[in-house]
């Protein structure tokens, strides 16, 4: 091969121009999309004399994009649109000196920003730093998708613009939705409102509370979100959002959701906060019946005696599932802690679960149960447990004599009620 000189930028330019004279429309536009994906921004800004900047382009037949957008009823791209959604750093950056429009909108209302946090490359989070060759490319492909994210916001992309369609999410959201964690705290920085709301009146810890994501919640709480801001349609805060999901069948499958609950109450989550049915968290959770998310409310001083609007209690709650009553160590705790004992709503019905033929023993024992006066020292021993909780319990166990220490924490002996 000969030698290979190097062609000057004004060379150039003359070629282009040249070719913009010569050629038809579609070489203009063929010549704009594949300088914006080799980022050739010598290129780009001659062939932008000939072309707005904002003005979308057709996707070549022959491209990954076009084949991709044909799903989305689209055959055309915004230049800058394209250069965010392949994270083309230098081409971004060309295209906003040359007056490119980071708030454009494609046809399905998405902004720039938008179309980048739809796009991010997502890799685990686990590295400590990159162990082999593939992951030294996504680390690559991630870091520059932050060095795009820091361009558009440096140039003027508003970190509040919602998407316009029904959801009415907010970057933020989106970041949520898609689990595009390292990109939380670059636009709280850049101005984004952490506590905003969606067309759900879901803050963006609400979502991450709903999917148990603690790497986002964590950051979400440390740029200020408030953890006791309800969603307004039903009153639901991001702990009891956190029990629920937590409580169910895959989140006790997956063993998961208690790091991000001791998250939130660690952070002034109130526990005893009624949603507009009454419900609180630890109705949820004994709902659910998962031992570990009960446990850890009684220690942050969850109320088991509060009603919902139909007068249902934790213990109700709890009693409604079959699985939940075989528990019998689990429901003595609660039943030790439940005074007055309430066993019907305010129709006077019983719970679901007990009204089973082969828990008929224990539902004549509960009522009974129901329907006994405590004695003074119960009372008092429950008054005890009440303003102490399980959160000093060991402390108490230190400064009482042990008689009287288990006399106070001592539980209820159930099996009498299953024979």
């Amino acid at each position: 091969m000969g030698n290979i000189t190097k062609r000057g930028s004004k060379e150039l330019e003359a070629d282009e121009a040249t070719a913009l004279e010569e050629g038809p429309a579609v070489a203009l536009h063929t010549r704009l999309y594949e300088a914006i994906m080799r980022e050739d921004c010598a290129a780009i800004q001659v062939l932008l004399r000939s072309h707005p900047v904002n003005q979308p382009i057709p996707i070549p037949a022959n491209s990954t994009s076009y084949r991709l957008l044909l799903n989305q009823q689209t055959q055309s791209i915004i230049p800058i649109h394209l250069a965010a959604e392949y994270r083309k750093a230098q081409s971004l950056l060309c295209l906003l000196e040359h007056g490119a429009d980071p708030e454009v909108r494609d046809t399905r209302g998405l902004t720039t920003l938008h179309l980048m946090l739809l796009h991010w490359p997502i890799i685990s989070t686990t590295w400590t730093k990159p162990g082999n060759r593939i992951q030294k490319i996504l680390t690559d492909i991630q870091n520059n998708a932050v060095t795009c994210l820091r361009i558009l916001c440096e140039h003027g992309a508003q970190v509040n613009t919602r998407v316009d369609n029904s959801n009415k999410h907010s970057p933020l959201h989106l970041a949520i939705t898609y689990g595009t964690y390292p990109v939380l705290s670059i636009l709280a920085q850049n101005g984004a409102h952490v506590n905003a709301i969606n067309e759900s009146s879901m803050t963006p810890l609400h979502m991450a509370a709903d999917t148990l994501n603690k790497e986002m919640m964590e950051t979400l709480i440390a740029c200020g979100a408030n953890v006791n801001c309800a969603v307004s349609s039903t009153g639901n805060t991001a702990l009891k959002l956190a029990v629920c999901t937590a409580s169910s069948k895959a989140g006790r499958m997956l063993a998961a959701g208690v790091n991000c609950i001791r998250l939130l109450l660690t952070h002034g989550a109130q526990v005893n906060a009624q949603d507009h049915e009454g419900q609180t968290a630890i109705h949820e959770a004994c709902f659910g019946g998962r031992e570990a998310i009960i446990s850890l409310l009684l220690e942050s001083e969850a109320n088991v005696n509060l009603l919902t609007r139909n007068g249902e209690s934790p213990i109700y709650m709890y009693l409604q599932r079959s699985s939940n009553i075989r528990d019998t160590a689990l429901l003595a705790r609660l039943l030790d802690r439940s005074y007055p004992l309430r066993l019907t709503n305010n129709q006077g019905i019983l719970p679901a679960g007990i009204m089973l033929p082969e828990f008929h023993l224990l539902r004549e024992n509960l009522i009974k149960l129901s329907q006994k006066p405590l004695s003074l020292e119960d009372i008092c021993k429950r008054n005890i447990r009440n303003i102490y909780g399980e959160k000093y319990k060991r402390h108490l166990k230190q400064l009482l004599p042990a008689k009287m220490w288990n006399s106070v924490y001592g539980y209820h002996d159930l099996a009498y009620l299953l024979k």
